[in-house]
C-alpha cells in the first residue's frame, strides 16, 4: 500500500527472515490435499505446511530492497526505530511432509514471485480488468514446473 500511495514502507525487523512466497503457492497445497482427501479418504486429513523452498527464505531487507527496486517511481523505505513487541527472527515452514505425501513442491522461485505481485499491483493501480489478470496469473502458475 506504501508504494501505491507515494509513501516510504516502513520496517520494524529488517533482519527478520520469513517464509515468502506467492500467494498461490499454498493455494495450489490445499487443492492437492482436497483432491487426495476426495479419491484416498481421511487419512489425509491432517495438518499440512505448504512453503517456500529453503533458499528463498530472506531477510525483511532483502525483500523491501527488491520491492523498491521492481517498483521504481522513488518507491522507498524506512526503519521504524520505535520500540515494538519481540518477534521471532527466523520464521520457516517445514514442508517435507507437503513434498513427501503428497509430491507438492512450489513452482515459483522468490524473484519469481516478487515481479509479479508487483506487476499484478500495477496493473490493478493502471485500471485494468483484475478478473482477467488474475486468471492469466493462475494459468501462468498452473503451467509452469515445479522447481
Amino acid at each position: 500500500r506504501s508504494f501505491e500511495n507515494n509513501q516510504q514502507v516502513i520496517i520494524r525487523n529488517p533482519y527478520s527472515i520469513r517464509p515468502w512466497q506467492h500467494v498461490l503457492e499454498p493455494l495450489s497445497g490445499y487443492i492437492v490435499v482436497a483432491q487426495r482427501l476426495y479419491t484416498e479418504g481421511a487419512k489425509f486429513s491432517e495438518g499440512w505446511n505448504f512453503g517456500p523452498r529453503d533458499e528463498d527464505a530472506k531477510t525483511v531487507e532483502f525483500i523491501v530492497d527488491k520491492m523498491v527496486t521492481l517498483w521504481g517511481d522513488d518507491a522507498s523505505w524506512l526503519l521504524d526505530g520505535e520500540n515494538h513487541p519481540h518477534e521471532a527472527h527466523y520464521l520457516k515452514l517445514d514442508c517435507s511432509k507437503a513434498n513427501m505425501q503428497l509430491g507438492w513442491h512450489p513452482r515459483w522461485g522468490l524473484t519469481e514471485t516478487l515481479g509479479r505481485i508487483v506487476k499484478w499491483h500495477k496493473a490493478w493501480i493502471r485500471g485494468e480488468d483484475m478478473l482477467i489478470c488474475s486468471k492469466r496469473e493462475i494459468s501462468d502458475y498452473m503451467s509452469a514446473t515445479t522447481r
